[in-house]
């Protein structure tokens, strides 16, 4: 029976385990992601002083639960990593249960920007994490002893989580979640594809309930609904893949987004513009690598004060939210031909004249695919690296 026990518990707390390992773990290949959500449950708890720590106890709390999920997995200190697990649970089941009843505008974070829930669905899931560590943790005497070559696999994941960590602090993610991706396409460029890009969506209303329906989704009883109005919107095919750049020229003082739609355009985006002279210096040098390769190069910065004259004639504005999703790098390049995303680089692994040049002759659907696989294959190849310590070590 104490066997049959044991077993349970154990089980509970490996899938718990996992759980919690996967969330940290794909959070912490964002750390500027994990950092707006932080921002956002700042705004909704009325904490908004807070916000220049967000980026940095959003990282912490991520390895935070990486680290709780690794020491479930090869069941380390059991006792101690199931109180600290449940006590975390229960601040998460009740913040999650706040954002349900309140219902505001925002994502819950749980597993970045890999897979978004609903409050509800967040709720559910937690309610259901916090009854499988109720069930390992209670009565926390029956969770048996660790084998000692556990201490080493749990060792060698942690340096792997933190050194992960600080890979993912000084670089892009090496799997882009946000809509921002290789392969996207601007709204500007794929407009000019006509009517295919839209379709027409007509509101009815009866019973006092409203429904909005396309031409294709409109009920059977259709007749015994009142017309209300018409619109426009991008159909579903599309909406996934269609991205927004808003792009203002403060010397004409217009809108000019059209422009990063427009043949081969690299895209250098600054949502802080405290740069040194020698950073200023290198963003100058990979305009004029640009131009010689034949590719329109421009800044995008929140506001031009800090902006080097010799740059300003090239540089436009855009808001924070498009900045930071565009690239997570300050300073960092995106890479669009004919209005297609092809790739980024992070402020410290700047192209070279000659990835330049590669990039602006090779196939742009290639290097879009490639660009994106082999950061999948990175973040893939580490996971089950790590998992194979934790299970087979």
């Amino acid at each position: 029976m104490i066997s049959l026990l044991l077993r349970l518990k154990r089980f509970c707390g490996f899938i718990f385990g996992v759980v919690f390992f996967l969330s940290g773990a794909v959070k912490l290949m964002d750390p500027v992601g994990a950092g707006l959500v932080m921002q956002e449950y700042y705004d909704f708890l009325h904490m908004g002083f807070l916000e220049p720590t967000a980026k940095l106890f959003g990282t912490a709390l991520a390895l935070a639960e990486s680290l709780i999920g690794a020491a479930l997995i090869c069941g380390v200190w059991r006792r101690t990593t199931g109180f600290i697990a449940l006590i975390l649970q229960c601040a998460f089941t009740i913040l999650t249960l706040l954002l349900y009843i309140y219902n505001p505008e925002m994502d819950c974070g749980c597993f970045g920007e890999a897979i978004h829930l609903t409050h509800k669905q967040t709720f559910v899931k937690n309610l259901i994490l916090l009854a499988l560590i109720l069930t390992y943790y209670i009565p926390s005497k029956h969770l048996g002893e660790t084998r000692t070559r556990k201490y080493i696999s749990f060792s060698i994941v942690s340096i792997s989580m933190i050194c992960f960590t600080v890979y993912s602090l000084f670089y892009i993610p090496l799997v882009d979640f946000t809509a921002y991706k290789p392969g996207a396409e601007l709204l500007t460029s794929a407009s000019e594809g006509g009517d295919d890009l839209y379709e027409a969506v007509f509101t009815y209303e009866k019973d006092g309930m409203r429904g909005t329906f396309s031409l294709e989704e409109l009920p059977e009883d259709i007749a015994t609904w009142t017309f209300v109005g018409t619109d426009t919107r991008i159909k579903k095919d599309f909406a996934d893949s269609i991205i927004e750049i808003s792009i203002f020229n403060p010397r004409s003082q217009r809108y000019v987004d059209s422009m990063a739609g427009k043949g081969k355009v690299m895209i250098i985006s600054m949502y802080e513009t405290d740069f040194t002279a020698e950073e200023w210096d290198t963003i100058e040098d990979l305009v004029q690598n640009a131009k010689k390769c034949g590719i329109n190069a421009l800044l995008l910065a929140t506001g031009t004060d800090d902006i080097p004259e010799n740059l300003q004639k090239i540089t436009y504005t855009s808001d924070y939210k498009t900045l930071v999703s565009l690239n997570r790098s300050n300073g960092g390049v995106t890479y669009f031909r004919n209005g297609i995303l092809i790739k980024k680089w992070a402020n410290r692994s700047l192209p070279d004249i000659a990835t330049i040049k590669e990039v602006a002759t090779d196939d742009p659907t290639e290097t879009a695919i490639d660009h994106q696989s082999k950061g999948s294959l990175g973040f893939q190849g580490f996971l089950l690296y790590v998992f194979a310590v934790m299970l087979l070590l």
